[in-house]
């Protein structure tokens, strides 16, 4: 034996004494404290067996390989205990099924001794066999330094004080395999050199367990951050597939045949074209981080990330910025994932309209999305709707209103969440399904109602600051009009004086009679606006006449008649109760916004039918369209005009004049397809009854 042998045995003895005596103070000490007290010391205890077992046997020697895959093993073990502490099932769950799967590579390398021993005859299978040993201790090696780093980076501060010393030991132990199987992989066998040396890492390893075991009685506590958790598990599952790779390519080579290059080629050409076609998938990152937060954490969302997320999105400002409605879309989708949603807000005439999409183009909403009962049911109910569970016939509570026919017939729609401030519903969100879907449960509906009651205190107040914009608006545009209506009587009235001296004093009969004539016309104009203006906000004041609707529209298209193409297609005989002078009023101001909109050869469509009791009238054009943001924000307020120098009162005085005659006006649009406007009317037998059952109840009331 030569003086190294010597040497290295000697340092193995040394080693194992000096384990087996640590261990057996961790065992009965009443000094030593911490959860993996009683796992370090059956480590160390089976790690001096080996290292007896390496002077006595040799390194090759089965008992010595059996020995060698049972510390591993107890070290790991170690690991799993370092993670526990107070309510052990919910701390160790985390890690758990990490610890088994590495568990399971290590007991690999039993079968494969109990392989080499029968095949011990066949030099290529041994190579082989070596070879998938030399690969499974990689992984081991990998996954359980990967286990240490998140140990030590995922704990709370006091506690790596304490873990600072056993975490220091287990990484010495299995760097110092990972370089030492590395070499073996790389070489033509093992190392010889490294095998001798492994006492030095063993005495390493003593001596810091020696020490954090005396300094350390600090409490431990797992703290895993999410995202390093789902890299680690991705980590995992990358070494895991470059280890199948390996194992097969391998296996290939040891078939044999002459074209096992070009099999090993193709093979790795192959894997790659599918690692580089799957693991881009957003599906499979989706998969991967529901999979992880539902097994490895006790709870599904990291609030903290969460709620920055959620600050970051709607804070965000500048011209860049989406509107605040597409960003509160988005500030909910991100919480389940949803790729895209819609956000439905009130009516003022009852019910859910569409305000904003963020990222959901293709699905159709009606102008009335959900009716009044619906809505009064989510404010009332303050009820998260899993639209799947509805579909299924699950959900009894939910009623058909909330839940209207054109959001089931999308299969994309998943869930409504109802936006509600001060027990008062402001807006409804509506969820696209995530790529990876799955059951809304009680965590998902607390995190989402909370969120709801933050983004419905924005909505409310963006509310409330484009009321008090809009009152102090109507000041001004009062302050401005009595200057104009002052302006305008003393027109009139200048007029008139010029027309009656010319009715004097003209000579000749011709120009006496044209003049005499254009002048009473721009009188007779005059006087009409200001007649409109004097009562203006008071339409319902006038007496109401029985309008004939098929005459009206034939009016108003020989009006434009040679100015643009008016078409009536439609013209079934209606006839409604109504002020005549302010519907035709209302009708001209909606064809003359839909001939602006219309290019010069487009017609416009005038349509009448009836339909329940009322009489509608569609205003049509195929002009380039409205968004849905303008819709519910511009098209019905004051001031917003798209022309240059308007006031943008059209289409605000249409609806005001169609509601004081006891009516509504309604508009559907799509940006490049066109608009339509509706005018819905009560029939004159409608009026009359509504009339008569209303007189009634007065006259019950007075009796």
């Amino acid at each position: 034996m030569s003086f190294w042998d010597l040497a290295s045995n000697l340092a193995f003895l040394l080693v194992a004494c000096s384990a087996v005596a640590l261990a057996m103070w961790l065992a009965t000490s009443q000094r030593a404290h911490g959860p993996a007290i009683n796992a370090c010391a059956a480590a160390l205890f089976i790690a001096a067996l080996w290292a007896f077992s390496v002077v006595g046997l040799g390194y090759a020697n089965v008992a010595t390989a059996f020995l060698g895959v049972a510390g591993n093993l107890a070290w790991l073990w170690m690991l799993y205990r370092l993670f526990g502490h107070g309510d052990r099932d919910k701390r160790l769950g985390p890690v758990r099924p990490m610890v088994l799967s590495l568990g399971l590579v290590e007991l690999l390398q039993v079968a494969l001794l109990f392989a080499s021993a029968r095949l011990s005859g066949f030099a290529e299978a041994s190579v082989l066999l070596l070879q998938f040993g030399i690969t499974f201790r990689l992984l081991f090696c990998i996954g359980a330094l990967v286990l240490v780093h998140n140990l030590y980076a995922s704990a709370s501060a006091p506690a790596r004080q304490g873990l600072r010393w056993p975490a220091s030991a287990l990484a010495v132990i299995w760097l110092y395999d990972l370089n030492f199987y590395t070499i073996a992989y790389l070489g033509d066998g093992l190392p010889v050199m490294l095998v001798e040396l492994r006492s030095v890492a063993l005495a390493v390893v003593v001596a810091l367990l020696a020490m954090g075991t005396l300094r350390s009685k600090g409490e431990l506590q797992f703290r895993p951050s999410r995202s390093f958790t789902f890299q680690s598990f991705s980590l995992l599952l990358i070494g895991a597939y470059l280890g199948v790779m390996v194992v097969i390519a391998q296996g290939l080579t040891y078939i044999g045949s002459d074209y096992d290059r070009i099999l090993q080629t193709g093979f790795v050409l192959l894997a790659s074209v599918l690692a580089l076609t799957v693991l881009p998938s957003k599906k499979l990152r989706g998969w991967l981080r529901v999979t992880v937060s539902k097994n490895l954490f006790q709870h599904r969302y990291d609030y903290r990330a969460e709620w920055l997320r959620f600050t970051d999105t709607i804070g965000r400002a500048g011209p860049q910025a989406a509107p605040l409605p597409e960003r509160i879309v988005q500030a909910v989708a991100d919480i389940t994932d949803s790729p895209a949603g819609l956000l439905l807000t009130p009516r003022e005439e009852g019910g859910l309209a569409l305000e904003a999409r963020w990222q959901w183009r293709d699905i159709e909403v009606p102008a009335l999305a959900i009716d009044a009962l619906g809505a009064r049911f989510l404010s009332d109910n303050q009820f998260i709707v899993d639209l799947d569970d509805v579909r299924a016939g699950e959900e009894v509570a939910v009623p058909e209103v909330a839940t209207p026919r054109w959001l089931l017939e999308d299969e994309l729609g998943w869930a409504l969440v109802p936006l509600l401030h001060y027990e008062r519903l402001v807006g409804v969100v509506v969820l696209a399904r995530p790529a990876v879907a799955r059951r809304l449960d009680w965590e998902d509906f607390d995190l989402l109602r909370v969120v709801g009651r933050q983004l419905a205190s924005y909505l409310a107040e963006r509310n409330s600051q484009n009321a008090l914009g809009e009152a102090q608006q109507f000041d001004e545009f009062n302050r401005r009009i009595a200057f104009v209506m002052h302006d305008i009587k003393n027109l009139a009235s200048q007029l008139s004086l010029l027309a009656g001296n010319a009715e004097k004093h003209a000579d000749k009969p011709e120009f006496r009679a044209d003049m005499i004539l254009t002048l009473r016309n721009s009188t007779d104009k005059l006087q009409a606006l200001l007649a409109r203006l004097g009562r203006y906000g008071g339409h319902g004041a006038k007496d109401r006449e029985e309008v004939a609707l098929d005459s009206l529209l034939e009016r108003i298209e020989a009006q434009y008649r040679g100015k643009h193409h008016i078409v009536l297609p439609q013209r079934a005989p209606c006839r409604v109760k109504a002020d005549a002078e302010s519907l035709e009023q209302a009708l001209v101001h909606l064809v003359q916004n839909a001939i602006e909109a219309s290019d010069e050869k487009s017609p416009v469509l005038l349509n009448l039918r009836s339909e329940g009791g009322s009489a509608i009238v569609e205003v049509v054009d195929s002009g380039a369209g409205m968004s849905p943001d303008f819709i519910r924000t511009r098209l019905f307020k004051p001031f917003h005009s798209s022309k240059p120098g308007g006031f943008g009162i059209g289409a605000f005085e249409a609806r005001e004049l169609v509601r004081a005659m006891g009516g509504q006006l309604d508009v559907e649009s799509r940006e490049g397809l066109g608009t339509r406007f509706m005018i819905r009317l009560p029939l004159s037998e409608t009026a009359d009854m509504i009339r008569t059952m209303n007189a009634k109840e007065q006259a019950s009331e007075v009796a």
